[in-house]
């Protein structure tokens, strides 16, 4: 698993302002159809960009809470000030499996990213169940890393970065199964759909591009990865130049709780 000390949390933050991610902070707002005055619960709230933009999508009569795992990811997220008119927003250092907040108290939940790290999903999704109010939405996105498409020269060594960079995840293939499990824990599904995140032309500024340092750290000593293998991965990648390709898939699940 990954652990965010101060500088992986940056890394991340600096990640999520990459037009790609942007662009899908505003699809999940725009989906979860948030409305003056509603609750909302962010789980996985990271450096918690996400939690603020809702906050101004709910105003200053709402209320929107974010939970992490990680102290330096809440400290980031703390630091955080909204824009003006937003709802006021708290942080709290909790796992989706064991949510501390009251049942029924949320109009919205989100987690972006979050359950393919979850050892016990099932309890995460009943917990989320839990803590909506009846007719609240939730709203769960997950990648499938089988759905990446990321262009090089040396496939065998692609192959095997990109199998040692799954070992930081408990299930990389979590949407395949997403739609059973919400329905398990109680949720009405609607249809899902994907955000793609496609960077075409090396760029350090892009998702990918800010990526490819947080893959060489994990995977160095993994597989029977060498800090050499690593660094000859990395530097192929961003040699390629105009020629960069990478596409990968985020799978979005919108689901209510029948009230």
């Amino acid at each position: 698993m990954l652990e965010f000390d101060e500088a992986s949390a940056r890394r991340v933050e600096t990640s999520y302002l990459t037009p790609n991610v942007v662009d899908q902070r505003r699809q999940v707002i725009a989906a979860l159809d948030l409305h003056p005055g509603e609750s909302v619960l962010d789980i996985g709230s990271g450096p918690g960009l996400l939690s603020v933009e809702m906050a101004g999508a709910v105003g200053p009569a709402g209320r929107v809470t974010g939970t992490d795992i990680s102290q330096s990811m809440l400290d980031m997220a703390a630091r955080r000030t909204g824009p003006a008119g937003a709802a006021p927003v708290t942080f709290h250092r909790a796992g989706v499996e064991a949510l501390p907040f009251p049942d029924a108290v949320f109009d919205a939940a989100v987690a972006t990213q979050v359950l393919e790290y979850v050892g016990d999903v099932a309890a995460a999704l009943r917990e989320m169940h839990r803590v909506l109010r009846p007719g609240g939405r939730a709203l769960v996105l997950d990648t499938d890393w089988d759905s990446i498409v990321w262009h090089c020269h040396d496939v065998p060594r692609m192959q095997r970065v990109l199998a040692a960079w799954d070992e930081h995840l408990v299930d990389p293939h979590l949407p395949r199964t997403l739609v059973g499990a919400l329905e398990q824990a109680g949720f009405q599904v609607e249809q899902p759909w994907i955000i793609p995140l496609l960077n075409v032309g090396y760029a350090e500024a892009t998702y990918s591009g800010g990526l490819i340092p947080t893959i060489a750290a994990y995977v160095t000593g993994r597989g029977g990865l060498t800090a050499e293998d690593v660094d000859a991965w990395t530097a192929e990648l961003r040699d390629l130049g105009s020629a960069y390709f990478f596409s990968l898939n985020r799978y979005v699940f919108l689901a209510r709780k029948p009230g």
